[in-house]
This record gives C-alpha cells, sequence and structure tokens, in this order.
C-alpha cells in the first residue's frame, strides 16, 4: 500500500513510535509494551506499517497486528487458530478458522510469558511453512 509523503520519509519503527505517543494514554503504553514483549520473545521479527496505520511484526511471514481502538489494544496473529494457547490468551475472533487475537483492556496485567511463548510459536509455524 502506498504511504503518504511523510510516511515514506519515516521507517516503521518511527511510525509506530509516533503511534505510540500521539494516543498518549494507556493505550499507547499497552502498545509500546507489547511490541517490547514481541521482540523479546523474536529478536529476529521486524516490524511493518500497512493498512494505513497498522504495525504488523514479521518473521518469515506474518505473527500478529497491534491495533488500537477505543476500549482495547487488539493483538491479531495471523494463524492463531494453528498455534498453542495453554494459558488461554486468546480471547477475542475466536470464531475464525484462521486468525486469533488478544484484546487487552485499560489496567489488565499482560501475562509476558504466555505472549512470548505465543510469538515463538507463530515465528516457528512461519518458518515451518517457509521450508515446504
Amino acid at each position: 500500500m502506498e504511504r503518504s509523503g511523510v510516511e515514506k520519509s519515516k521507517s516503521p519503527s518511527e511510525l509506530i513510535d509516533g503511534r505510540i505517543a500521539e494516543l498518549g494514554d494507556w493505550r499507547g503504553e499497552m502498545l509500546g509494551r507489547l511490541r517490547a514483549l514481541i521482540k523479546e520473545a523474536d529478536p529476529d521479527v521486524t516490524a511493518e506499517w500497512k493498512w494505513r496505520g497498522v504495525p504488523v511484526w514479521e518473521d518469515a511471514g506474518m505473527i500478529c497486528t497491534g491495533e488500537t481502538y477505543k476500549a482495547v489494544v487488539k493483538l491479531t496473529f495471523a494463524k492463531g487458530a494453528a498455534l498453542p494457547d495453554p494459558s488461554g490468551l486468546f480471547n477475542s475472533s475466536l470464531e475464525g478458522n484462521t486468525r486469533r487475537a488478544i484484546d487487552f483492556r485499560e489496567g489488565e496485567e499482560i501475562d509476558s510469558e504466555a505472549l512470548k511463548a505465543l510469538v515463538r510459536a507463530a515465528a516457528a509455524l512461519n518458518k515451518l511453512k517457509a521450508k515446504r
């Protein structure tokens, strides 16, 4: 997708920084924390900026998107239905055949170890499918 002139001059990471700052509330803090956990879980992850303003994290394919809404910050895992979720983090988009999402609300704690396990599982699944 084409980026505007301002967006073309900034890296995806800078655009995500801008979104976090622009939110200026708990959603920006949550998105920043989630971004850091994704990077901790998978140091090889790359950030992209797609669909006119959605942060996307990839490693051998899409891992997840980070969308912000009025009441939630949503991480949507592209192949979430195929991932083990023993901690039961997925709480949204459960009816889909492929994707699954986690809605984070204001004041909620993040189960960082369970989230990092999901990110690592998503990256491993992408790499496994890429070898075929």
